[in-house]
């Protein structure tokens, strides 16, 4: 039995993001847990929040047994870019473009 969770414009870029989702690719979700909590990236933090999120969800809604649960499968896909302005000399402006991303876990027995 797979579920899934996701989380939506998160403001973090695609190519950050995937660099930890490859590490924890294929766990055991208690693996993967210990693994993102002593990770020192943000996508660390927030993709560790969305898999126990997906944990819960296993749990509550299909009553799957925790400890069976691996992670079949995590992708981080790009989403749109916030564009903001920086102020430069004379008047003009400098665009930045600020990337989000979505990221879906699921999660099986």
């Amino acid at each position: 039995m797979e579920t899934t969770a996701k989380l939506k414009g998160v403001r973090l870029s695609a190519q950050k993001g995937r660099l930890v989702a490859d590490q924890i690719r294929g766990m055991h979700v208690d693996k993967a847990i210990s693994l993102l909590t002593f990770s020192s990236k943000k996508s660390a933090f927030i993709i560790k929040q969305l898999l126990e999120s997906a944990i819960a969800n296993a749990e509550h809604n299909d009553g799957a047994d925790v400890d069976e649960l691996k992670i079949s499968s995590i992708f981080v896909d790009r989403g749109t870019y916030m564009p903001r302005t920086s102020a430069r000399a004379k008047g003009r402006g400098n665009r930045l473009m600020k990337p989000t991303c979505h990221i879906t876990i699921t999660v099986a027995d």
